[in-house]
């Protein structure tokens, strides 16, 4: 067994932000979440902010609903599918930061460059 100065401390605000960061990539909305959860979007917000808990059986539907593990919020530890998930979310961050700066005529150009791109991949 290990020792009290071995364990891990859960660290709320930290699980927040993990919660926050993955609700934002599925593109849900407090709201979205509270509905979908049962609760209020409030207590989403208190959760987020680290300012409130939640009971282990929130955590497995919150877990579902994200489409993480429980570890990851917890603890911030990921099994393959995670670390999968957020390898993607980076890639497309650092594609789609450069593109910040096109019009949109440019975007329009680069729309059909991946589509041709996408294609070509279906295609092998």
């Amino acid at each position: 067994m290990k020792g009290e100065s071995e364990l891990k401390r859960l660290d709320p605000i930290e699980m927040g932000r993990r919660i926050r960061k993955q609700r934002e990539f599925l593109e849900l909305t407090r709201e979205d979440l509270a509905a979908h959860l049962g609760v209020s979007s409030k207590f989403i917000a208190d959760i987020e902010y680290g300012d409130k808990g939640i009971s282990i059986k929130k955590l497995y539907l919150l877990a579902q609903i994200l489409e993480v593990s429980a570890d990851y919020i917890l603890a911030g530890e990921m099994d393959g599918s995670d670390e999968e998930r957020v390898e993607k979310e980076r890639l497309k961050e650092g594609i789609l930061e450069p593109l910040k700066v096109c019009n949109a005529k440019q975007l329009k150009c680069m729309e059909q460059i991946t589509k041709f791109y996408v294609e070509a991949l279906k295609k092998k």
